[in-house]
């Protein structure tokens, strides 16, 4: 995990005039509209915007990047308590903070929105065999609810809202930059009130006017028949909860589809390897097929089958994860030459072998 302030090179007791002298020289020298590296940019931007304020300022130092762990989400998507840890340029524009500085870089501000909760990520294993007609499957997530106290307002009840002074409700205000360029205005999300146009005379005690709170629940789902190893469900709507009343988020399920049966799969088509004989595949016969279902089936082995040969079995293979059909089976004929005969049966190969066989 990025360490917000070794990113920017300051103390963890720096002072907020510390802070931004060290991003601004940062800054100038990574920005990509000076040849700096984008990635190295954002990274830095991400820094001074949770360091530069103070409540993400004192989420971060409790409870790092990704504030309180959510469990299985550990990976990208997992998402924080104090809206930083999922940080992304869609939420924040990284050239907005240098165009406070520097006077350029960044857009002219944008329609604040409600940013939905943070997905979740987890990975599950399922049987080649559960695959015929799909799995439900429990998992335990520490996540983030919607906290049942202030049913997700953030206010304590009865609180009263008023109209934000320092934005008269409108959720942005305008800030004026200026730089060896000239002077620019840009539109900024109100930071007394997070862009929601009113501030409240009591927050949650519960969840700290956050809207949700954290713990730990069994989550059901079902895996669909069909999925393929390396998919990825999304099951809407069970990820971590949004801020004040935002949407959640989604619980990304990515599948390993375990394979310990004598089937190969490509797709929704199997493939299985079937012994047989010299004189059945002469003579052709019919022989007993296991299917993946356990299902024993008959299956006709044709005159002068040869080494290599393959039977499709229509319809016999996993089902089509669009719901249309099934895909099929195919057998790969093995003929099995003994390595032992008995008396008898070299004097009948022979025989055989008199006759042109």
């Amino acid at each position: 995990m990025e360490d917000y302030y070794k990113v920017l090179g300051v103390s963890r007791d720096a002072t907020k005039d510390e802070i931004k002298k060290a991003y601004r020289k940062l800054a100038h020298k990574h920005h990509p509209d000076k040849g700096g590296d984008e990635q190295t940019f954002k990274k830095i931007s991400e820094a001074y915007h949770v360091l530069s304020d103070d409540k993400k300022r004192q989420q971060y130092d409790n409870f790092g990047k990704s504030g309180p762990s959510t469990g299985a989400s550990s990976g990208p998507g997992a998402g924080g308590f104090g809206g930083f840890g999922d940080f992304s340029e869609a939420d924040f524009d990284f050239g907005d903070i240098f165009e406070e500085f520097f006077g350029f870089g960044g857009r002219s501000g944008r329609r604040q929105r409600k940013r939905r909760g943070e997905d979740i990520r987890v990975r599950v294993v399922i049987a080649l065999e559960n695959v015929l007609k799909g799995e439900k499957k429990k998992v335990k997530l520490e996540k983030l609810f919607s906290c049942d106290s202030c049913g997700g307002t953030g206010d304590e009840k009865g609180a009263k809202r008023e109209t934000c002074s320092t934005c008269k409700g409108q959720g942005k205000i305008k800030k004026e930059a200026g730089g060896f360029l000239g002077s620019f205005a840009q539109i900024v999300t109100c930071p007394e009130c997070e862009g929601e146009g009113s501030v409240s005379d009591a927050k949650c005690g519960k969840c700290y006017g956050e809207g949700r709170v954290k713990r730990t629940e069994d989550v059901e789902f079902t895996i669909p028949a069909g999925i393929d190893s390396g998919q990825t469900l999304r099951v809407e709507g069970m990820g971590n909860a949004g801020r004040k009343g935002a949407p959640a988020g989604d619980l990304l399920v990515e599948v390993v589809v375990e394979n310990k049966t004598k089937f190969k799969r490509k797709g929704a088509d199997l493939y299985y390897d079937a012994q047989i004989s010299y004189t059945q595949a002469a003579l052709g016969d019919k022989i007993e097929i296991t299917l993946l279902s356990s299902k024993k089936v008959k299956l006709s082995i044709p005159e002068g089958s040869k080494p290599g040969d393959v039977i499709r079995m229509s319809g016999k293979g996993l089902p089509k994860l669009s719901g249309y059909g099934n895909g099929n089976l195919y057998v790969n004929l093995k003929v099995d030459v003994p390595k032992k005969l008995s008396k008898k049966q070299k004097e009948l190969l022979k025989e055989l072998k008199k006759e042109g066989l």
